[in-house]
């Protein structure tokens, strides 16, 4: 594969504007990427520009706290499938990963997964950021029996991104097929090799053309 076809080309911040949404589509589209990350108000204009093309189109739900109810992620990404996504990044409900109330963890993934009916593939945003390592192996765990496509490291909206040592304690956690998607921070050539190195299977950027070399990154 080549390096476009691992990266979301990512755009979500809340005022971003249509001019932007089409750039970032222009450059998904001549780079390759394996998608455009957009937030749900986007995705029908997406999936209309990207048609046709080799470039899928993923969303958010329940971002970036994780805290609406699991009826309301259930039915933003029923609605953001219907519109024409193919992926969608749910996160996690973090205040309940820290409760250690896995029941309510497992109950609301099960119901977006339920939601999208092998229609689009599932990641789950974990913020590693605000978890310890047990509270990431847990939560990998349950995703994998669950068989989620993917776990994800970050929103980008929190108090840290990727790093290293959670991508490989994810990588090595999942099971079942799972796989690891990094995002938050990831601005460099080298920061994208190491990701890899580490065993993220996708990459979460919105500087997609940074990390193939092919402009200098953003301060």
């Amino acid at each position: 594969m080549k390096k476009a076809g691992f990266i979301d080309h990512t755009l979500l911040r809340p005022d971003a504007r249509r001019a932007e949404v089409d750039k970032l589509i222009d450059e998904a589209l001549d780079a390759g990427f394996a998608t455009v990350c957009v937030q749900p108000t986007w995705v029908a204009h997406a999936a209309d520009r990207l048609g046709g093309s080799e470039v899928g189109v993923c969303t958010v739900v329940g971002f970036p706290h994780g805290a609406s109810t699991s009826a309301s992620k259930a039915f933003e990404a029923a609605d953001a499938v219907e519109r024409g996504a193919i992926e969608v990044d749910m996160v996690v409900n973090i205040g309940a990963v820290l409760d250690g109330d896995w029941d309510l963890v497992r109950s609301d993934i099960a119901a977006v997964l339920d939601a999208v009916e092998n229609r689009a593939g599932l990641k789950v945003i974990l913020e590693t950021c605000l978890l310890t390592d047990e509270q990431i192996v847990k939560t990998c765990e349950l995703c994998s029996d669950l068989g989620v496509a993917f776990v994800k490291t970050s929103t980008g909206f929190s108090t840290g991104g990727a790093t290293e040592e959670a991508v490989k304690l994810m990588s090595q956690t999942v099971t079942n097929g799972v796989q690891v998607k990094a995002s938050g921070g990831i601005r460099t050539p080298e920061q994208f090799e190491k990701f890899l190195a580490a065993g993220a299977n996708r990459i979460g950027a919105s500087a997609g053309a940074a990390l193939l070399g092919e402009v200098a990154p953003a301060c």
